[in-house]
């Protein structure tokens, strides 16, 4: 029913309250007078009609305000500070996102009018809101618009908007949970009070004096059970019909307040053959609302891997300052601070091993059990924990910015995304419920034909006992345990799709270097012309080198450093670096070139036989080759080697015995890439590939009908990791590469994309089991309660049942690992 402010006159315009005959606060909106409570309600309203957004008093519930707009925050200048607002943003230049804590969000109407009011104020680029988390993420440009001012205009509306914290939104959780005890508590109080009044009236009381005196008391415990501990199922309703959806707590609404009518309707009529029900009233609400109460218990333990993993951040850190230990909140830690982790303690921060030895605990994160040595330069991260020796840590990272939050972040994003499966769940439930209404309506029609109270209870069973519940749950239950347990074992899933795509690939393609191969390159070896000086070549290449972040740079400028070299004095100009071909810069005045041999020949230099078939030999073994040019002579080719990663062929045989298809992409010349293609037993080998060229090998093989995931190393790899079905990054724990994987395998673990396979196929199998398991309950329950076999009471106790074994079923993804 839409809120149609007819009682204006009694109570407050915008909250509902009555208004205290001390105040006047009046206005005329659409040529009408409206009154207010207080001043807050009246600007609200003001401010609403201004923007142009009446419509959400058509769209609220009648009764859901049920207090004036809360109290904006103090002091909210200080969030437009960015050393504050690092805390809790993730910025793209001035672009920024945020997520909010919004208090006064009661139900859809609200939702609506907060997506409304901040998408038309200036900067803001997106504005959604979480309805079930009272959250809002807002994406804002920071040069049109400060965080503040969008606060504001939120207050204005009638919201109070705070950064999220995790420890507010739990807080906001356990007030909920609370408040359902307290409904619950008191149903059962009524119910086991009624349940003497069911046995005097069924021994009976009913047929003497006293059986009106009964009906008395029984209305009297069951009227605030109903208004009261019931108001849930009542709201749900009346917020669905609202925003035009048929939502699971309709049937439940309508049962109980049609046997609560008939019930009164006996009791008031004083009708001498008619029975009353009031005990079904009292006991169907206790009943779900304890199915409710198990279903949240154990959707929590289900889906409790992000609060785990929130448990994990210290909230103090011991910081040296001077020499001096002083306990910091976690929030007060900065990047170049040095921290003391004392053995036992959890690591507070990520960052950088400055003094100490010992061995860090990082299971949590990374899923090993085998504490991994630490030393001076050893990273360590957030949330792992130190057991022998004593720490001190550079601070590498903000608090947002660890390996932790970014984890945190990603499962919370997964478990809050829909699946296509799920989207699909989600357009059936609603004709589900009208499925059900109908069914009821045809149950009372055909048995009130016989007897008015059989049809009574029986459409009340059909109402209570069909549980679209369980198919409302059956996918996002499934995912949000999967997302969990993925990043307990160092898998971080981006969202709910992704794990639905990745059951169906038919085709893998890896990345060679850093991702099939360790990635630590080395040089195998140097071998030059004639009349080249082996020293001075190896100066010259490792001087220009050093200006190079690639691994082939490193190795050279590495292996120059074993070999003694004086290279760091020469005098380097006009160094330039090409993607996927190689450098050049002049040293000490001479021209270098290094790289490719078609980077050679782009210089005009003439390649030398015998060296080239030097080179020939090394890449039929696996071995890369460096071309060194100086003052345009072909004067060296150094080797360079990299070794598979222990894991490689394992993966690579169990992805060829489940009849996938696998390709390795490189870009480094054919016999290199050939030699690692046969050292894993043979797959196909596209070599030669520019960094920018990768995504048009993915996209040929889709064209082809196949379903590919790309496995690279989430850098030069990005445009074909987008471009791919699923992308999976390794990251080293430190770098999560999230914008352009959807999978992201922690610590460089590459036998994770087998284990992030099974995951998703167990997924979507969990998935489907739950949605049968649901209609199975339902094609076999909904029949007998037609059939008037199966009282109310029975229907109450066997509706959350559904929903429990949908929720452990789910809960079983967990084992997968530990087989």
């Amino acid at each position: 029913m839409a809120h149609s402010r007819s009682h204006a006159s009694a109570g407050c315009f915008h909250c509902g309250l009555p208004i205290p005959a001390d105040t006047d606060f009046h206005l005329t909106l659409d040529g009408q007078p409206r009154s207010f409570c207080c001043f807050g309600c009246q600007s609200v309203c003001a401010a609403i009609y201004e923007a142009g957004l009446q419509g959400y008093y058509q769209r609220t519930p009648e009764g859901v305000l049920l207090a004036p707009p809360p109290e904006p925050p103090k002091d909210i200048e200080i969030y437009d500070f960015d050393e504050v607002q690092q805390e809790f943003t993730t910025c793209s230049g001035d672009i920024r996102d945020i997520n909010l804590l919004v208090e006064g969000i009661h139900c859809a109407a609200c939702v609506w009018l907060i997506e409304r009011g901040l998408q038309r104020t200036p900067g803001v680029v997106a504005a959604e809101v979480n309805l079930s988390g009272k959250r809002l993420h807002l994406r804002w440009d920071n040069r049109k618009n400060k965080l503040s001012d969008l606060i504001k205009a939120l207050a204005r509306i009638g919201y109070s908007a705070v950064p999220y914290d995790p420890e507010s939104a739990e807080g906001a959780i356990k007030k909920t949970n609370r408040a359902l005890l307290f409904r619950l508590f008191f149903a059962g109080f009524a119910a086991m009070n009624m349940m003497w009044i069911a046995i005097a009236l069924y021994s009976g009381a009913n047929q003497d004096e006293f059986r009106g005196f009964f009906h008395w008391i029984g209305l009297v415990l069951a009227t605030p059970t109903l208004l009261y501990s019931a108001y849930p199922f009542f709201r749900g309703a009346a917020g669905g019909l609202r925003a035009g959806h048929l939502t699971m707590d309709l049937p439940i609404a309508l049962g109980l307040s049609v046997t609560y009518a008939y019930s009164l309707y006996v009791t008031l009529s004083n009708n001498q053959q008619g029975e009353v029900y009031f005990d079904t009233v009292t006991n169907l609400t206790f009943v779900i609302l304890i199915g409710r109460y198990l279903e949240g218990m154990f959707r929590h333990q289900a889906v409790s891997a992000t609060q785990r993993l929130l448990e994990l951040q210290p909230r103090v850190a011991l910081v040296v300052r001077d020499g001096v230990e002083q306990l910091t909140p976690i929030r007060g830690v900065k990047p170049g601070d040095q921290v003391l982790v004392k053995p036992g303690h959890t690591v507070p921060v990520d960052g950088v091993v400055l003094e100490g030895r010992s061995a860090v605990d990082e299971s949590m994160l990374s899923g090993e059990s085998a504490p991994v040595g630490k030393e001076t330069g050893s990273a360590v991260s957030a949330g792992t924990v130190n057991t022998t020796g004593a720490l001190l840590v550079e601070v590498r990272a903000q608090l947002q910015e660890t390996t932790l939050s970014k984890i945190i972040r990603l499962v919370e994003e997964a478990q809050s995304s829909k699946a296509p499966i799920q989207r699909l769940a989600d357009t059936i439930v609603p004709w589900f419920v009208l499925v059900t209404l109908l069914c009821a309506s045809a149950t009372f029609i055909f048995w009130n034909q016989q007897d008015f109270e059989i049809a009574l209870l029986a459409a009340t069973s059909v109402l209570i006992i069909t549980c679209p519940c369980a198919l409302g749950m059956a996918t996002p239950m499934s995912i949000a345990v999967a997302s969990g347990l993925g990043a307990r074992h160092g898998i971080l899933v981006k969202n709910g799709l992704v794990l639905e795509t990745l059951s169906k690939v038919t085709h893998f393609v890896f990345d060679k270097t850093g991702t099939l191969t360790e990635g630590k390159l080395g040089v195998a070896g140097m071998h030059c012309a004639a009349q080249a000086d082996p020293a001075e070549v190896l100066r010259v290449a490792a001087a220009a080198e050093r200006f190079s972040e690639h691994g082939v740079a490193r190795a050279i400028v590495g292996y120059a450093e074993a070999q003694q070299q004086a290279f760091r004095a020469l005098r380097v100009d006009n160094f330039e670096a090409t993607a996927g071909l190689g450098v050049a810069a002049s040293v000490s005045g001479q021209a270098v070139r290094l790289g490719s041999a078609e980077w050679l020949r782009q210089g005009g230099i003439v390649l030398d036989q015998g060296l080239q078939q030097q080179a020939g030999q090394w890449e039929a073994q696996g071995i890369s080759c460096v071309y060194v040019a100086r003052d345009a002579k072909h004067v060296a080719v150094i080797g360079i080697s990299d070794c598979l990663r222990a894991d490689a062929q394992p993966l690579v045989d169990a992805l060829r015995a489940a009849g996938i298809g696998m390709t390795l992409l490189s870009g480094d010349r054919r016999p290199v890439a050939e030699a690692i293609g046969r050292q894993l037993g043979g797959m196909e080998v596209i070599a030669e590939v520019m960094p920018q060229d990768k995504d048009s090998v993915i996209q040929q093989l889709q064209r082809q009908g196949k379903v590919v995931a790309m496995v690279g190393d989430g850098v030069n790899d990005a445009p074909a990791l987008i471009r791919a079905d699923v992308g999976i990054a390794l990251g080293s724990g430190t770098d999560v590469s999230v914008e352009s994987a959807d999978i992201v395998l922690m610590h460089n673990e590459l036998l994770k994309v087998l284990q992030a396979t099974r995951l998703s196929r167990r997924t979507l199998r969990t998935i489907k089991q739950n949605i049968g398991l649901s209609f199975v309950y339902n094609l076999i329950m909904v029949p007998l309660a037609m059939m008037a076999r199966v009282s109310p009471l029975v229907a109450a106790i066997t509706m959350p049942i559904s929903s429990l074994i949908v929720i452990g079923n789910a809960a079983r993804i967990r084992t997968l690992f530990n087989k």
